[in-house]
Parts: C-alpha cells; sequence; structure tokens
C-alpha cells in the first residue's frame, strides 16, 4: 500500500474534510442496463461466470438493498445526475423528456471542483454529454442513426424494437460512426470499454470521473462472440417466482417489454432467456476485468473509488413478467457495491439506499459541497461505518400504475391506482413476494397494512405526486 493511498484512505474516512484537488479520488461508475441484482456469483448465484464482479465484491461494500426508485433507463439516470427525484427534477415518467434548467448535475460539480469528466456509452438523458458537465467523451451512444437502420432479429428471431436506430456519434449528433455498428451488436461491451480505456491511458494531472453506461443486458440480445454454448438452456433455473402471467395488468401489459415474450410465458423460452441473459452478463464481466486491469497497469487502482450497480432490475419471467416496469424486487433492486479508499473489503449492508444518492455520497467522500438543488442524501456515513442504516422507508413509483413503500424491517406496500388493487408483502418470510396479505383477515396484516397505506399517502402528498388517487 502507496503512502499516498494510507494518506488518501485516511482522508476520506474522516467525515466532512475538505481535499485538495490534487488528493482527491479518481471516481469510476459503471452503470449496467437491466441487470438483475441476483446475477453475480458471488452473490449466491451459481449459473453465472462473473469473477470481475466478484473480486469487486470481495473487494469493497456490497449494498443488498439498493433502488432504483424508478425502474425506466430514462428517468432513473435522470436521477442519478441530478441527485433529486423524478418528480423534482422534471422527469416525473409521465412523457416528460427534459431535465429542469438550472439543476446542478453530477458531473458538473466534479468538473467545476477540478475534475476531468468523461462519459462513455449509452446516452438516454436530455441534453448531450458537454451540457450536463461532461469535459469529454468517447463511445458516445445515442439515438440518431435511424437513416442506416436495417430490419435485425434477436437470438430467438423476434424482431428488434430496442436501441433502434441509435449509433457511435460524437458529442456533435451529426458526426456519427457507422462503420462501429448500428444498434447493439454482439460486440458492443468490448467497444464502450475501448473508449474507457483510452481515456483511463490518459493519466491526467486532476482527479478525473469516468461514468461507462453499459448497454448490457438489455434487450436486444445476443450470444457475445466466445459464449457461443456455454450457458444451456437446460441448465438454467427458473426465478423461484416464475409465472406464466402476472395476474393482473400491473400498468405495462401492453409495452414493448412484455412483447419481448409470447404470453403465456413457458418453462422452456424463460431458461432460454436466461441462457442468453447470463451470456451477456458474462461478456458485461470479461469487458470490465479489462478497465480494471487497465488501472492495475497505469497505478491508478489504489485511488480510484469503484462503483458498479444498474440503472433498473429486470423480470425475466418473475411474476410473469418479462420487463422491468414493476415494483417487484427483482426489478427495483439493483447490483450495488462501492469499492475505493478507506472502504472495508468483503463488506455487505442491507441499509437501505436510492440510486440518485451516489451524487452526494462521491461529494462528501471527496470533499466537494454538495450543491442546493441536491435533495438525495449522502450514505458515506454507511461506507464509513458510522451506521448501519440509511432510510426506514424507500419509495418507488411507475407512471399513474404503481406506488410502493419498502420499511427497513421488510414489509411491502404497492398500490396501483389504474387497477384498483393493493399487494402487502412480508419479504422476511417471503422474499420471492408469493403470498399478497392485503386480503388477509388477520388484523396484524390488516394492521400492518392500514399504517403503510398511510405512511405512502403521506409521502406522496409531501412529495408532491401528480397523480390524484386516494
Amino acid at each position: 500500500m502507496t503512502a499516498r493511498f494510507q494518506l488518501l484512505a485516511l482522508l476520506l474516512l474522516t467525515p466532512f474534510i475538505k481535499l485538495n484537488a490534487a488528493d482527491r479520488p479518481n471516481i469510476l461508475f459503471l452503470l449496467a442496463d437491466d441487470m438483475r441484482g441476483d446475477c453475480i456469483g458471488a452473490l449466491g448465484n451459481p449459473r453465472i461466470d462473473t469473477p470481475n464482479l466478484d473480486d469487486l465484491v470481495a473487494r469493497g461494500m456490497t449494498f443488498t438493498r439498493a433502488t432504483c426508485s424508478y425502474p425506466i433507463c430514462v428517468v432513473s439516470r435522470a436521477e442519478i445526475i441530478t441527485g433529486m427525484h423524478g418528480w423534482e427534477n422534471g422527469m416525473a415518467g409521465y412523457g416528460s423528456v427534459k431535465i429542469k434548467d438550472g439543476l446542478a448535475t453530477w458531473p458538473a460539480t466534479l468538473r467545476d471542483a477540478g475534475y476531468e469528466t468523461w462519459h462513455v456509452g449509452k446516452w438516454h438523458i436530455s441534453g448531450r454529454p458537454s451540457t450536463r458537465g461532461f469535459t469529454d467523451s468517447a463511445g458516445l451512444f445515442s439515438g440518431g442513426g435511424g437513416k442506416y437502420w436495417k430490419e435485425q432479429r434477436d437470438w430467438k428471431g423476434f424482431p428488434i424494437t430496442g436501441y433502434r436506430g441509435w449509433i457511435f456519434q460524437d458529442d456533435d449528433p451529426k458526426v456519427q460512426y457507422p462503420e462501429m455498428g448500428i444498434g447493439v451488436t454482439p460486440d458492443i461491451s468490448s467497444k464502450f470499454v475501448d473508449a474507457a480505456i483510452s481515456l483511463i491511458e490518459r493519466k491526467p494531472e486532476k482527479p478525473w470521473f469516468l461514468h461507462v453506461n453499459f448497454t448490457a443486458s438489455h434487450d436486444p440480445l445476443f450470444v457475445p462472440p466466445g459464449l457461443e454454448g456455454k450457458y444451456k438452456t437446460e441448465e438454467m433455473v427458473l426465478p423461484e417466482n416464475f409465472l406464466p402471467e402476472h395476474p393482473f395488468d400491473h400498468g405495462n401489459f401492453s409495452g414493448r417489454d412484455e412483447a419481448l415474450l409470447d404470453w403465456p410465458r413457458t418453462e422452456q423460452a424463460v431458461k432460454d432467456l436466461l441462457r442468453v441473459y447470463y451470456s451477456v452478463i458474462d461478456d458485461l464481466d470479461a469487458q470490465i476485468g479489462r478497465i480494471l486491469a487497465t488501472l492495475d497497469k497505469t497505478g491508478q487502482r489504489d485511488n480510484t473509488i469503484i462503483i458498479f450497480s444498474s440503472d433498473h432490475g429486470m423480470s425475466c419471467g418473475s411474476h410473469g413478467l418479462r420487463g422491468k416496469q414493476s415494483q417487484y424486487e427483482h426489478t427495483i433492486n439493483v447490483p450495488f457495491i462501492v469499492t475505493g479508499p478507506g472502504i472495508e473489503a468483503g463488506t455487505r449492508t442491507d441499509a437501505q439506499v436510492y440510486l440518485r444518492e451516489l451524487f452526494p455520497t462521491t461529494c462528501e467522500l471527496a470533499g466537494i459541497d454538495i450543491p442546493e438543488t441536491v435533495t438525495a442524501e449522502s450514505f458515506a456515513p454507511v461506507l464509513h461505518g458510522e451506521r448501519k442504516t440509511q432510510h426506514d422507508t424507500i419509495y418507488g413509483y411507475y407512471t399513474d400504475t404503481q406506488r410502493m413503500i419498502r420499511t427497513d424491517d421488510g414489509w411491502k406496500l404497492i398500490r396501483y391506482p389504474r387497477a384498483n388493487r393493493w399487494q402487502l408483502f412480508d419479504l422476511k418470510n417471503d422474499p420471492f413476494e408469493l403470498t399478497n396479505l392485503a386480503d388477509s383477515d388477520d388484523p396484524a396484516y390488516q394492521k400492518k397494512f392500514a399504517e403503510l397505506r398511510e405512511r405512502l399517502a403521506n409521502w406522496r402528498d409531501k412529495q408532491g405526486d401528480p397523480l390524484e388517487d386516494e
């Protein structure tokens, strides 16, 4: 361990200390797309090969109850970059496409504190990287290449709808690179990592923030090169909460995601989906390994906070659903690992945190003032081991069809306003959410139902829920 690393670890363990720019850590944020939290080998999945994510688990702190809040890419990512709830930043999930003007952003805040701020990969936020605070970008992947589009089909022959017409481009969207491929290709994760490595190898004198946005494991799915035959359909195991169909319209039955699997879901179809889904995550892991190796080779790893997560999870047959538009654990719970100076290796926490809290947390870790517009709370004290909890309740939402509250002691209530239904789950005894207790005659469950219903209503009122409902 270098003397500089020891000093940095000491500084980062000292709350609220102001660091000079030269002493601040680098920050590497690796964000997957549509990745379930149960797809990491070291966290209990023996059927997927993720040695590099396993290594991050061994080196840092894993959050087992981190949540995305809103399970759609564009809203979740807007929350991350602004450190604000979607109802606050303008991305309410009702067709909004633009973040409100005048809000601080994560990269701009770090840039103004002396960081180089770099973006790689998927861009699914209003504006451009340069207008949101990134000083440079590489491997930028966004919409606008529709003129090059030719019909494609995924591994099972379904017409491609996700990322249709997306293309590699410069910050100036008119400068495009069709030779790199149109839409998602089987080797796309390697292209993002090539770009990320080119930035890391610069080794600037300033500290840097690198946000790598992968498309894996979002559809369309293809088996990546070299992984043909590694995962076999017959060896896949169905989710514990597999169903052929969800018992009612949860708010997205007619959505694009649910059209990616035939109704009713069959065991064979879901197992085959998992075979390809795991292959894509396996490749994602291998590409992340290349980034980590570059940090080691360039001598920058000891001075880098590494964060791995996903913008939300995915159903993959759980509860009879294919997509992510739900408030079930397999979707709102995301993989979430943080490693770096001052973070105890091999630790796990069940503290409830939000993805949008990364913005203020990294500011605190780097000794940077948190902007006034940021409403999310820093969980740096959890990383420091100063406290074990973050929120006694967390909340989720999706369009005008779902609202959710989950307590620190494992109770969850989901409201479906359009369907006029409720679900109450005791997650400690029913982690796969198989038994709905909302209609139980048991007085204890009815009392819990009433308590959570009131707390959810109070939160919605305080937060300014645009939906009029009881």
